[in-house]
């Protein structure tokens, strides 16, 4: 089991989560009564929507995480799981962008999620680089 299928199942336990297809075409997805929250694109990239608020207050935490990759101008972050503790940091920042989405009016993520918009290095293959 990947560790994105591992979160999948850990999160479609949550009850303010549903999973169905993902809006981009690209993997499943997680939603909560107001929005998408997740995209789960491969075994190890999950597009997270965070909202712009959150990700500008987050902004240099996340920045600080090499598990994360931030677009700018986006309120979707691209989580990269290479180990568990990538997966704890995911199911945090769902929690986060839960509250986030209970505080925003209920509308369509503008631009949509970081699918072809990034390339995802795994960071050994970064590091070797």
């Amino acid at each position: 089991m990947t560790l994105a299928q591992r979160a999948l199942d850990r999160l479609t336990a949550w009850p303010d989560l549903t999973a169905g297809p993902a809006s981009c075409g690209a993997g499943r997805a997680l939603r909560s009564g107001r929005a998408e929250i997740a995209h789960f694109h491969s075994g190890r990239d999950v597009d997270l929507h965070l909202t712009h608020r959150a990700v500008q207050r987050l902004h240099y935490d996340l920045d600080d995480s090499s598990a994360i990759h931030l677009v700018p101008g986006s309120g979707w972050v691209t989580v990269h799981l290479d180990c568990d503790a990538d997966v704890d940091l995911l199911l945090s920042l769902v929690s986060i962008a839960l509250k986030a989405h209970q505080t925003r009016p209920s509308s369509p993520a503008p631009g949509g999620c970081n699918f072809h918009r990034i390339t995802v290095l795994a960071r050994n293959a970064a590091a070797e680089s």
